[in-house]
């Protein structure tokens, strides 16, 4: 059954991401050190298992079942492992991927770093404070803005919503 369901979110994942073009030149690949250093022993205290899978180990939740998939409410996406602000609402769309999906990250928030695991090269996504693991960003996103889609685990942030 582990090995259907592993198939499943391998499959899941590789629809879910189109041919990426070569756009190095926008991104900053460069990584710096963390801010936030912990140990592991740290972290595994501080966040669930699912976080701690996620955001220290790299992993992916199951597509369709993270808490953000379907908020839109007005407010902002932090880090979950360090409170580090990510997304504004505004930059986040309905891209029925099944992860949360923005255009945009706020300047400077993240970290992005070359991926070639799974056979394929992609673009991975860091908390610039924690270095934490928050998904992917892929060429093709719906806005003429900035034509990326960040593909976001929810485990990896928390919203915090628009005080009224």
């Amino acid at each position: 059954m582990k090995q259907i369901v592993c198939v499943l979110a391998i499959l899941t994942l590789f629809s879910c991401q189109s041919q990426q073009k070569d756009k190095s030149d926008k991104k900053n690949t460069a990584s710096h050190p963390p801010q936030i250093v912990k140990t592991d022993a740290e972290w595994k205290k501080e966040l669930t298992p699912e976080q701690y899978q996620v955001l220290r180990q790299k992993g992916t939740e199951m597509p369709h079942t993270g808490e953000y998939v379907n908020t839109f409410d007005k407010g902002y996406y932090v880090c979950a492992a360090c409170g580090n602000k990510l997304f504004d609402s505004n930059s986040k769309f309905k891209s029925d991927c099944g992860w949360p999906s923005f255009d945009t990250a706020i300047k400077g928030s993240v970290e992005y770093h070359t991926d070639n695991s799974l056979g394929m090269s992609r673009t991975e996504v860091t908390c610039a404070k924690c270095g934490g693991h928050l998904g992917h960003v892929f060429d093709d996103g719906p806005t003429e803005t900035t034509g990326q889609r960040y593909c976001t685990n929810s485990v990896s942030i928390k919203f915090i919503p628009e005080k009224k």
